[in-house]
Parts: structure tokens; sequence; C-alpha cells
């Protein structure tokens, strides 16, 4: 169902909450219930407003929830991603939170069209998949609490993006027992095998972004960073941690925080 020009006007004012609880690192406890999204199309709609706030875009965010779930997607902000090892610095990470996933990089471009894109098609149209970090920020006090809707319309909570190496021969990793350890400071957070929520068929994902996700995205742009979900939860971090991922076979990335000075 179409969104009315009445209930977009709302959407704005829900963005423009968001956006200033962001940019003045000052997060909010909830959304003010009329302007809050009641439906996931409403907060894929405050995502597009947010976008144009945060252009240009540099890639998606795309998962699941489970490995036959509808997949979603938000954009990312292209100045909120970072070469391997960067470190990223202001007050508007507050949060600190990461997770290690899989990336991939387009490399020729998927514009829309009336016939869907193959998975052959969309997997030759890849440069490489690369291991990387997601970092979490968000406009509310407590993001995990709110509900889906309310953490979908905040970019899916998403913060900042690096990537690793590109991984050699990546259709040849059996990603269901592929096993990755996060470290902060050396010290082993957390480790998993195969534990993506949205399953293990990444390239499921990509085709999605290519095809139904085409009316939002507008295509597929060559040098897209486009982020698979995580493997490892979410991991709370602090000032001045050195986070790194490192999958056996997709390789390592790392980046740190800033440790401020008071």
């Amino acid at each position: 169902m179409a969104i009315s020009a009445a209930r977009e006007a709302v959407l704005q004012q829900a963005a423009d909450h968001l956006l200033t609880a962001r940019r003045t690192a000052t997060p909010i406890h909830s959304l003010p219930e009329a302007v809050a999204p009641t439906t996931e199309e409403e907060s894929f709609a405050i995502q597009d407003i947010l976008a144009l706030a945060y252009a240009p875009i540099g890639g998606w965010k795309v998962g699941a929830q489970s490995p036959e779930g509808v997949p979603f997607f938000c954009p990312l902000p292209a100045a909120w991603m970072g070469a391997n090892g960067a470190v990223f610095r202001g007050m508007t990470h507050r949060l600190r939170g990461i997770e290690a996933e899989i990336a991939f990089r387009v490399g020729t471009a998927l514009p829309p069209r009336a016939t869907p894109y193959t998975r052959e098609e969309v997997i030759v149209a890849m440069d490489g998949a690369y291991p990387a970090i997601e970092v979490l920020e968000s406009s509310y006090v407590n993001p995990l609490a709110m509900p889906r809707e309310h953490m979908l319309a905040d970019l899916a909570i998403h913060g900042g993006f690096v990537a690793g190496p590109r991984i050699p021969d990546w259709q040849e990793i059996d990603w269901s027992q592929e096993h990755v350890v996060v470290t902060t400071d050396g010290v082993v957070r957390i480790e998993n095998t195969g534990s993506n929520p949205g399953g293990t068929d990444l390239v499921r994902l990509l085709v999605y972004l290519a095809n139904e996700g085409s009316t939002r995205t507008g295509g597929l742009k060559a040098g897209d960073w486009i982020t698979t979900g995580s493997w490892t939860g979410v991991t709370w971090t602090s000032e001045g941690t050195e986070v790194v991922a490192r999958f056996n076979n997709a390789g390592a990335v790392s980046l740190q925080f800033e440790r401020t000075t008071h």
C-alpha cells in the first residue's frame, strides 16, 4: 500500500528526530508515537530520507532473519566507510558495537531492468568478496530494546564499515563451515561457525538486492559495497579498543576506536 503524502510528511519528522540525535550525539529514548513507523514500508521510507541527508551512498546492508526469510536492506553512507585498520573518531561513536561480516563489492553495474538478473549474472558482476566489520551506532539510547520497525528506520543501527583484503576463490568456500573469531585488544570475545542468521547462501541476498531491491536502490552501481549479515551478533566495545575479525578461509579485517582525552 502506498504511503500517503500526509503520512510522508509525518515520517519526515521521524527522520528529523533521528538525524538530530545522531549529529549531536544526543540519543533519544524513542520516537514520538505520532511519528514512529508502524510498518517495514514506513521504516524504509524513513531510511530513504536519511539516505538523502547522508549522501553519497557507498553501498547497502542486506540481511534476513532466517535462511528462508525475506531479506531487508538499508543504505550505507560513503562517509562512514574506512580502510582496513581505520581509526574511528568523533563524538558520534558512542556505542561502538561491531559485527563480523562478509561483504561484496560490485564490479559491474546492475541497473534496474524488466527481466530479473540470474544468480550467475549477479556473481559475475561482483569484483569479489571481502571480510568486513560493521560498526553499530544508533539514535536511540538502547537500540536493541526498540521495536524492529524503529531499528530499521535508524538505518538498521548502522554506523560504519571497513573491509579487509579480497578473498581468493571465494566461490570455493563452504560458508556453512566457515569459522570466525572476534578479538578486542587481543582477547577473544566470540567465535562462531556458519552462523549468519540469514543463512550461508550469501548470493541469495545479493540476487534479492539486485532484483526486488532495485526499486529502492536505483540499481547496484560499480564500486558499491554490500554487507550480508552478522556472523557474530553484536559485540560492544569501548574507546581505544582494537577490533580484529578473523575468518579461517576468508581472511582478517580490523579497526580501532579512538581513545579520547579528557
